[in-house]
């Protein structure tokens, strides 16, 4: 008989195999096992809840034709859903016959009270003194850092466009958990606030909250002390949108892990809204339990880069908009190419350009930029970049980016870029066309003549190498 189930199962997959992507088929398909064949009725087994919903709603009409050109006419599919039983090893099958899209609870592994249903009573809220009641939860969003506030670039488009998705519809879209991760600084938590201000701004009556992972761990400890856990758990599970910034704080946390373990499954299978952040994407995370990990995967993990130079500078003239400042087209342009390691240096150096002006009553300069925001790039840079260089020889030659990357054949100009090729050569690990492409839109011919003819002017002319000794001696600083 098991050996009818796989061939009969081996076969719906040739075929599903046939009309999906390699890549769905592995995510969607592969995890599936085959467990009865009885009357012409296929029963498979799905990891869980979400795997269920997510067949049924992009993959049913294509199962349907599957298991009847198997079966026949009469073929029928059944789905056997395995929840996690926590800490056992114990674990509940339910039977749901396709199609059906009825919601899943199992009272052995959900939350001691049902708010639902029954009597109701209060829920404690770890964020108030305990014994104030009919008291509505903080959201502790910050109403500046909205969608409107937040500069989209290639560098942060998808996460933006799922957060976007996620404020007109939350807890229905694939996009559960969202799980957004980057290096400090680069907007993870401007844009779970701004995800959740929307979701506030559509659907006032649902609760929305914002909690950094460290404040989660010592409500939990202090859950524990005062012997109040269950109800700092069912707090959390009345959460209709659920913002964990920097989630990889539960590392090497098991205990909390564990309860955030079953606040998250129970938010999912209601169908709420979870939004994780991180310093990494989950393949990356240690001390952190696999069935966790899984969890984290179940959604869509998104990452924010560092932005390019005019993401930069659109951040630049959108923070002066606000604010009412005027700045000169190459301050902006010049800060843009200065700091390029995150958002927040940025706009650190750009407030601080702004009060350094303010302070001493001095209009905002090319040459008070540069004294002001040198101190900066000394102190933050990590690497050199091709942004760098340009700035760096730009500034030696008193000209703009602009000049640098135009078509003119004036010697200065042309030295000067050439000089950057070379640099960006020899100080970064770009290739020839990289250099090229951001170096004026050159191709890779062009950057190799530059660095000949710079090596060939080193050789010969001994001012030419006073320049390039000064210059390597700016960058390098």
């Amino acid at each position: 008989m098991g050996q009818e189930i796989n061939k009969v199962w081996n076969n719906c997959l040739k075929v599903i195999k046939d009309n999906i992507e390699d890549q769905s088929f592995k995510t969607w398909f592969v995890p599936i096992k085959p467990l009865q064949l009885d009357d012409n009725v296929l029963t498979i087994q799905v990891p869980s809840n979400f795997y269920f919903e997510w067949l049924e709603e992009h993959y049913i009409d294509l199962l349907k034709r599957t298991i009847k050109k198997e079966l026949g006419p009469e073929g029928k599919l059944e789905y056997r859903i395995l929840v996690d039983a926590s800490d056992s090893k114990d674990s509940l099958s339910v039977n749901i016959p396709s199609g059906d899209r009825k919601s899943l609870r199992n009272p052995s592994i959900s939350m001691p009270v049902d708010i639902n249903h029954g009597t109701s009573r209060e829920i404690p809220n770890p964020f108030v003194i305990p014994g104030l009641k009919k008291i509505k939860v903080n959201s502790q969003l910050v109403e500046s850092l909205n969608f409107e506030n937040f500069v989209e670039g290639d560098c942060n488009r998808l996460a933006r466009s799922a957060g976007l998705a996620i404020g007109k519809n939350p807890g229905t879209t694939s996009f559960n958990p969202l799980f957004i991760y980057s290096d400090g600084g680069l907007g993870k938590t401007h844009l779970s606030h701004a995800i959740g201000i929307e979701v506030k701004k559509n659907y006032p009556e649902k609760t929305v909250l914002y909690v950094q992972t460290q404040e989660f761990l010592n409500q939990f400890i202090d859950a524990v002390k005062e012997g109040t856990t269950n109800d700092f758990v069912h707090f959390y599970q009345m959460i209709d949108v659920l913002i964990m910034d920097d989630i990889h704080s539960l590392a090497k946390k098991p205990k909390t892990q564990d309860v955030f373990f079953q606040i998250f499954n129970t938010l999912h299978q209601k169908g709420n809204q979870i939004i994780l952040t991180s310093d990494k994407p989950p393949v990356e995370l240690e001390d952190i339990e696999p069935r966790l990990l899984s969890r984290f995967k179940w959604g869509l993990a998104a990452d924010l880069q560092v932005p390019d130079t005019e993401t930069r500078m659109a951040i630049i003239k959108k923070k002066l908009h606000k604010d009412g400042i005027e700045m000169p087209a190459d301050v902006i342009e010049y800060l843009a190419y200065s700091i390029d390691t995150n958002i927040r240096e940025l706009e650190g150096a750009l407030i601080s350009l702004i009060a350094h002006s303010s302070f001493n009553k001095k209009a905002i300069t090319i040459d008070l930029a540069r004294n002001m925001i040198d101190q900066y790039v000394r102190n933050s840079r990590r690497e050199i970049s091709i942004d760098y260089i340009q700035k760096i020889v730009c500034d030696y030659f008193n000209i703009t980016i602009d000049q640098m990357h135009s078509t003119t054949r004036k010697r200065e100009i042309v030295q000067a870029r050439q000089l950057a090729m070379y640099f960006a050569k020899n100080m970064t690990k770009a290739s020839l066309a990289s250099i090229g492409t951001e170096i004026g839109g050159k191709d890779h011919a062009t950057v190799l003549h530059a660095v000949r003819t710079v090596n060939n002017l080193i050789e010969t002319d001994k001012h030419f190498r006073v320049y390039v000794e000064e210059i390597e001696k700016k960058i390098k600083l």
